[in-house]
């Protein structure tokens, strides 16, 4: 109802200006004329945008309603035939090791059979201090790993071997009894974590302190079905569950490092950095250092690879209901199967908590565009099929030597461009119906800007080979269907025309009250109504709703800077630098421009709110002076007084500051040594303007 009313009063309004202008005569204004047509067209952007979202939702409420969890001893069974190999890769790249410390627990603990983790440390070789104290740190966090799983591991060890030797009801109080041991083992190992913050009780509770409940239940019943006698469980159930205890603690962990050696490309992306490891999987390789000693690297063949991003976690059942998932035979084409990610909950600034709240509802929207086969990648976690990185891989020849492809990175938005080439490639793409993955929220405004701007920058070069993908398909007799592709282009293109959109109607509003009336307002109420709906199922309050609208103003400058730098790739061929979202230290400053953007808007809707006022033209006003409040509210919430005073204060001094040219150093001076020139000449300082 909500999508039907929004498009209906779409065509009602668009009937009624054209029928208003055309009998009053208004169109024999050229520069009328333009500026009407260029406000329609952005009317139409916003209502198509919004009634996407309405169609992602129609799709999405009746998947989630219908999804039913998988049974664990069905799970239990696919996996007892030890006939998979699981590689995981965290990609990592100047993270803080607290963050990848929680990201490799979480995903060393997920009960897959075979499975190994490499952390894929990117930061090139320092003599920093600091950098060296933190790479030391993150290293450390491997063998950590390793000594801490030993122990639980040969616990679980000795209860498998034990169902082959005793009788039902030792094997079964083995069984238990190595459960409630691991189960105390880890809520062990939760009380003495940090919890200096939001994510680290996120660790704790959720991911450290569920495998521990789910380990005591089992633990328990394996207790009560002790006391119903040996036909309660049959034995092979009972060796079932020590083989999944033993998948839990068994993961091998490792580090690999590109950048130490030659072979491989440095290009400084992830998708280098993945691609990297992936061209090594299933051979034995010799490897040079940067010293030109040779080293032998041998990475195992693996049927299915998980990425996670090393400030990401997954939930304990994560790798095991996907991959379960994976292994369907209705699910044989499914290349990529993905939780998208949600925000961590716990104590949160005002931002972060609204940021995280667009995050969340983009996982409702997730849901919906893979009921309309429209799954994009979202790169911060997924389980792939090898099968389909063999399809993806190609050679590519980079300053004289052979480089092996499997994830695009022509742009920064590496996994949404790798989408088109796996449905290119005849495989789909799926997002698992639960919430089993979470990731960091920006808490600041200026890191919330550097992310925001990366997601805004990508989209539009994306959108010519989707085009192509949609004209193959059409043309091989499979084509695409319009729901399909209509919610990928604005998946891919949403961002640049929105943005544009809402410049639009701030600044052209006052042209004619006629262009604003009571029609068009109600047209924006269904999506509104719907997404505060949303807000308040996923734990929001439906007042958020002007919170996430203030959020967005604020973001217009930061949306247009990554659409023109989409732009400016196609024109000139440069592909833009990855921008790493910083994860420690205090408060990432926004650029002056980014402060000042907002406030423009603020005052600019106030200005055409008094003009509509004195022109009579209530409804206009109305829509101004809503405007300048959600703007005015989210400077002072999001960003905070003092914050925007002291950015708009160094982007004045950086822009007066005349930086002074060094005096070239003369032959003589090259020559005479460092010591005698401060013994004669004294220490010169440099001249600081």
């Amino acid at each position: 109802m909500a999508l039907v009313g929004t498009v209906g009063l779409w065509l009602l309004y668009m009937t009624s200006v054209v029928v208003t202008l055309s009998h009053g005569g208004a169109l024999t204004d050229a520069g009328y004329l333009i500026g009407t047509v260029v406000f329609l067209v952005s009317v139409a952007a916003l209502t198509f945008s919004s009634s996407m979202y309405l169609l992602a939702r129609v799709g999405a409420l009746p998947r989630l309603a219908a999804h039913r969890r998988a049974r664990r001893a069905d799970i239990d069974e696919r996996f007892d035939r030890d006939d998979l190999s699981v590689l995981a890769l965290l990609p990592s790249y100047g993270e803080d090791p607290a963050y990848v410390r929680m990201a490799l627990w979480s995903v060393s603990l997920q009960e897959v059979p075979g499975l190994r983790v490499v952390l894929l440390l990117d930061d090139p070789p320092s003599d920093t201090p600091e950098i060296v104290d933190r790479l030391a740190r993150t290293r450390a966090i491997i063998d950590e790993i390793r000594l801490e799983l030993s122990g639980p591991l040969e616990l679980a060890r000795d209860a498998l071997d034990r169902t082959g030797t005793d009788s039902a009801a030792e094997a079964r109080s083995a069984v238990a009894t190595a459960y409630h041991t691991a189960a105390r083992w880890i809520r062990s190992r939760a009380d003495v974590e940090p919890r200096d913050g939001h994510v680290e009780e996120f660790f704790v509770e959720r991911v450290l302190g569920a495998l521990a409940d789910e380990l005591a239940a089992v633990a328990a019943a394996l207790d009560e079905a002790d006391h119903d006698g040996d036909e309660a469980l049959p034995p092979a159930r009972v060796r079932s569950l020590a083989h999944r205890l033993v998948r839990i603690f068994s993961a091998e962990v490792a580090v690999f490092e590109r950048k130490h050696f030659r072979e491989p490309s440095h290009e400084p992306t992830k998708a280098a950095n993945l691609n990297a490891y992936l061209a090594l999987v299933g051979g034995v390789h010799e490897l040079h250092d940067l010293d030109g000693v040779p080293h032998i690297v041998d990475v195992p063949a693996c049927d299915v690879v998980i990425t996670l991003d090393a400030d990401s976690m997954l939930l304990p059942e994560y790798a095991a209901r996907l991959v379960y998932a994976l292994e369907q035979p209705a699910h044989e084409r499914v290349g990529v199967i993905q939780t998208p990610y949600s925000a961590y909950r716990g104590r949160r600034s005002s931002l972060e908590r609204l940021a995280g709240a667009t995050t969340d509802v983009q996982h409702l929207v997730h849901q919906g565009l893979t009921a309309f086969d429209a799954t994009f990648w979202v790169g911060a976690n997924a389980v792939i099929r090898w099968a389909l990185l063999e399809d993806l891989r190609a050679v590519e020849t980079v300053d004289g030597r052979e480089v092996v492809r499997f994830i695009r990175g022509r742009t920064v938005i590496e996994d949404t461009e790798s989408s088109i080439d796996v449905i290119a490639n005849g495989w789909s793409l799926l997002n698992y119906p639960e919430r089993l993955s979470y990731s960091s929220t920006p808490p600041d405004f200026g890191t919330l800007a550097v992310q925001r701007r990366r997601w805004a920058n990508g989209g539009l070069l994306v959108l010519p080979a989707l085009w192509r993908t949609a004209a193959s398909r059409r043309a091989s007799g499979h084509p695409m269907r319009a729901s399909e592709l209509l919610l990928r282009a604005n998946y891919l293109g949403s961002i640049a025309w929105v943005t544009t959109a809402l410049i639009v109607l701030l600044t052209v509003v006052p042209l004619n009250g006629e262009l604003v009336s009571f029609t068009l307002m109600l047209m924006a109420l269904p999506y509104f109504i719907e997404m505060a709906h949303d807000l308040r199922v996923l734990g929001y309050r439906r007042r958020d709703i002007f919170g996430v609208y203030g959020l967005n103003l604020l973001l217009v400058a930061v949306n247009i800077a990554g659409t023109l730098g989409s732009i400016a790739q196609a024109f000139t061929g440069q592909r833009v630098a990855f921008v790493r979202t910083p994860k420690q230290g205090e408060r990432t400053p926004a650029g002056a421009l980014l402060i000042v953007a907002p406030l423009i808007i603020a005052g600019g809707a106030m200005v055409v709110a008094i003009r509509s006022i004195q022109g009579g033209l209530w409804i206009p006003a109305a829509f101004a002076v809503f405007t300048a409040l959600c703007v005015g509210a989210a400077v002072i919430r999001l960003i905070g007084i003092r914050a925007a005073v002291s950015d708009l204060w160094n982007g004045w001094l950086e822009w007066i500051w005349v930086p002074v040219e060094r005096r070239a150093v003369t032959m003589t001076e090259a020559t005479t040594p460092a010591w005698r020139r401060v013994l004669d000449d004294g220490v010169i300082e440099p001249v600081r303007a």
